[in-house]
């Protein structure tokens, strides 16, 4: 009697009794490699993608694997996009806006100058139309994206002298992530993007003026406060920008039912977990950086007012020649100002108490 008669016939009792078990057809494993665009050192925003692969093997149990590659090991760490398009990686782990030179719309799913805050970017991503408009911009280059991160609010970066007004940034080499850099130009800075990884060595060396990365605890990590005095803020270019998990599209396209529900689930895993992290860490190093001689200041209230208008006409700018930016942004535009509305009278009306409270 064959297998598939046995089981008809005899039923589960009767084929466990005759000692032979139906055929179990367990998912295939599946191997893939990410590219991070960050350094091994930094926990925060390198560990983003820990977290995401961890988290995929354990919802498998397993069968899915991914191993993690920091910036410089597989591909330069802006080099990630072209890793994807070119079948190197299967996915990557990184900040939109390092790509800008492909097309300023790269920048509108990191950050932007004057954006949207963390919360407010991750309600455009999944209750807006973010997510959608971000994925018909990057199936253009077979890439799918997955929120995978947020650092929060950032710092405006270390300064080897101190800035007291906007004439200040006339001349001033400044390595600022991404589109920023544009904003920069226009107030007479001059812009440097510099992976993570290579931002001491030109500040200690006088290559560069100045530097921003992300906050206190990893600009301590990095070292900066010892070779530059000023730790300026807000970080007006990145109130909340977005890192992502992106993906090629047919490796994604490749995967189960199952597995793509994972990578979705566990890239959201890394997307809550990384602003906690940095949430929970800065206050304390902000604290140990400024015991050990960091001198705090506030942006000049003429740079920041300047910076402001000169990014809203180069957004103006951008839009009337760039269809895929006009696109994104009008509805990026549309959100933000209905959140800053909304903000007004409650998130920033209640921070602004708490803040002058003595607790």
């Amino acid at each position: 009697m064959d297998r598939r008669s046995l089981i008809k016939n005899a039923g589960i009792a009767g084929v466990l009794a005759a000692g032979a078990a139906p055929a179990v057809h367990a998912q295939a494993a599946v191997r893939w490699r990410l590219a991070s665009s960050f350094p091994k050192s930094l926990d925060t925003i390198f560990g983003g993608a820990d977290t995401f692969a961890r988290a995929v093997k354990t919802m498998s149990g397993g069968r899915f694997d991914i191993s993690i590659h920091p910036a410089g090991e597989l591909m330069p760490a802006f080099g990630v996009v072209d890793g994807l398009q070119n079948g190197t990686v299967e996915c990557a782990h990184t900040a939109p806006y390092y790509f800008f030179g492909k097309d300023e719309t790269f920048a509108i799913g990191c950050a932007i100058p004057f954006g949207l805050n963390s919360r407010q970017m991750t309600a455009w991503m999944v209750e807006g139309n973010g997510l959608k408009l971000m994925r018909e911009f990057y199936a253009k280059y077979g890439i799918i994206n997955f929120p995978a991160g947020n650092t929060g609010s950032q710092m405006g970066g270390w300064y080897r002298k101190e800035i007291k007004s906007a004439q200040d940034t006339k001349g001033l080499k400044f390595r600022v992530g991404g589109f920023a850099g544009k904003v920069i130009e226009r107030l007479g800075g001059v812009p440097q993007n510099i992976p993570g990884g290579e931002i001491y060595q030109a500040l200690e060396k006088g290559t560069i003026d100045a530097a921003e990365w992300v906050g206190p605890y990893d600009d301590q990590k990095l070292g900066f406060n010892k070779v530059a005095p000023f730790y300026y803020y807000p970080g007006w270019w990145e109130g909340g920008p977005q890192i992502d998990l992106y993906v090629n599209q047919k490796a994604f396209d490749a995967l189960s039912a199952e597995n793509k529900a994972i990578v979705e689930a566990a890239a959201s895993q890394a997307h809550i977990g990384m602003q906690a992290k940095y949430d929970h860490l800065n206050p304390g190093a902000l604290r140990q950086l400024v015991g050990t001689g960091t001198k705090l200041r506030p942006f000049p209230a003429d740079l920041m007012n300047a910076a402001f208008k000169a990014s809203m006409d180069l957004y103006s700018e951008i839009s009337a020649k760039n269809e895929n930016w006009r696109k994104v942004y009008t509805d990026y535009a549309k959100f933000r100002a209905e959140q800053n509305l909304w903000f007004r009278f409650t998130e920033a009306n209640f921070d602004s108490f708490m803040q002058r409270q003595k607790l």
